[in-house]
């Protein structure tokens, strides 16, 4: 399996279902599924160049698949279709 990139804020200390990187990286170990993290700065969010290349805005969090293509959604949308296998069938 291929390594993907989870784009999360820099308060990884956060660890509950009201904290929306959380949520998508909880889905993530869940499945078992390896990742690479990489926190983007908080502000200005105009510094998340990454972020913003790979989806066209500076919301977080992101998956970064391994062919360079970003996901982002609501993060209980994000949890629920990790979950269920849907985004990774080709990784």
């Amino acid at each position: 399996m291929a390594m993907v990139k989870l784009h999360v804020c820099p308060l990884t200390f956060l660890r509950n279902d009201q904290h929306a990187c959380w949520r998508v990286r909880d889905a993530l170990d869940k499945q078992r599924i390896p990742y690479d993290l990489v926190k983007a700065p908080l502000l200005p969010r105009s510094r998340r160049t990454r972020v913003i290349e790979l989806t066209g805005q500076s919301r977080l969090p992101i998956v970064e698949r391994p062919d360079g293509t970003g996901w982002h959604a609501d993060s209980r949308e994000m949890a629920t279709t990790i979950r269920n296998g849907g985004v990774f069938d080709d990784i």
